[in-house]
């Protein structure tokens, strides 16, 4: 893999392996979370919304994540399968913001993962209506106490629980620098390779 230990990127041909370096410095500084991830869906006629994730993998495919279909996210990555990312490393005055189709995981990765959790977060993931109205927080705790009580070992990764890889087309790397000169270099995928431009702060 190459290695990167800081900006470089006269050194950086692949953006993968930027990322890599520099998520592995931001985990030794960041104090919580170095994988969180922004991400911004929009639905089919163009209205964005954006909240944080956690990113759970990164591979040859791309960046990726899980969660439940029926919140708004699922639906519009499902009716709109474009999506931004933007990790922001405050620690390493960094930020990466990702850009590309999304594809939907098997759901034999979907299966492994959700039973790689703890028990109570299967729990958690099940009880759940994401994004619906809620009438109180007891109504939450009663229907996952319920939910423990149905399944107080294996829990059935319901169908809505399922994972998405973010295909990235361009990734633009920022780091600080004084008096607003900051570093900022993308990289566009064109085919199987990559072309690689430093742009104004």
């Amino acid at each position: 893999m190459e290695t990167v230990t800081q900006f470089a990127p006269e050194e950086a041909a692949d953006p993968i392996a930027l990322f890599r370096a520099w998520l592995d410095e931001a985990t030794e500084t960041e104090p919580n979370d170095p994988v969180a991830m922004a991400l911004a869906t929009a639905t089919p006629d163009g209205h964005p919304s954006v909240r944080m994730v956690l990113m759970k993998r990164l591979d040859e495919r791309g960046f990726s994540f899980y969660t439940n279909v029926e919140s708004q996210k699922g639906r519009e990555l499902l009716e709109n399968p474009r999506a931004a990312l933007c990790f922001h490393w405050k620690s390493r005055r960094r930020q990466v913001r990702v850009e590309g189709v999304v594809e939907e995981l098997s759901p034999q990765d979907a299966d492994e993962y959700f039973h790689s959790r703890s028990h109570k977060s299967q729990i958690g993931a099940r009880a759940s209506q994401q994004s619906r109205p809620l009438a109180s927080r007891a109504e939450l705790e009663q229907a996952a106490q319920t939910c423990a009580e149905q399944y107080p070992d294996e829990v059935p990764r319901p169908d809505y629980w399922r994972g998405f890889v973010i295909v990235p087309a361009r990734i633009e790397f920022w780091q600080d620098g004084a008096y607003r000169l900051h570093d900022r270099i993308v990289f566009e995928r064109s085919n199987d390779s990559w072309t690689k431009t430093r742009l104004y702060p």
